[in-house]
């Protein structure tokens, strides 16, 4: 009897571990056929600090565009963090990478040290988002210069 228990539990687990690595790979796909990337800037951007500590971010861009960021675990006062975050995100969400570059975001009053700690944590993963996309359109150019020169 509790042999019969053992094996359907093995098989069950085997089963899930199964379900589950085949739905992580149809996201992936998802993923990359929708290009979308999601950005992590809890290491390239350990060192910018809030008020409190450091705040990372996770910045979703689909098609070039930012669609969402999310602010993740930290040490900052709510209050002040919901204010911050409702001042600087809308700033950037529905802006090209491009345009996200270049914008010269408001911090919000009364909560300055943490509107810029996510302001640089934005634009350093936007940093990493430009530097994945900037490779692929230098390869491009490289590509069409020799094109031109064998003519």
């Amino acid at each position: 009897m509790k042999k019969t228990i053992i094996i359907a539990a093995i098989m069950l687990l085997v089963a899930g571990t199964a379900s589950l690595d085949a739905r992580t790979k149809k996201s992936a796909k998802k993923a990359k056929a929708s290009a979308t990337q999601v950005i992590y800037t809890g290491e390239i951007a350990k060192k910018v600090i809030g008020y409190n500590g450091p705040v990372p971010l996770n910045i979703t861009i689909k098609n070039g565009v930012i669609e969402n960021i999310e602010v993740l675990d930290n040490q900052e006062s709510p209050g002040y963090l919901k204010r911050a975050t409702a001042k600087v995100l809308p700033q950037y969400i529905g802006k090209t990478v491009a345009e996200a570059k270049k914008l010269n975001a408001d911090v919000a009053t009364g909560a300055t040290y943490t509107s810029k700690a996510i302001i640089q944590n934005i634009q350093m993963g936007l940093d990493q988002a430009k530097s994945k996309s900037t490779s692929t359109s230098k390869k491009k150019a490289g590509k069409k210069k020799a094109a031109k020169k064998r003519r």
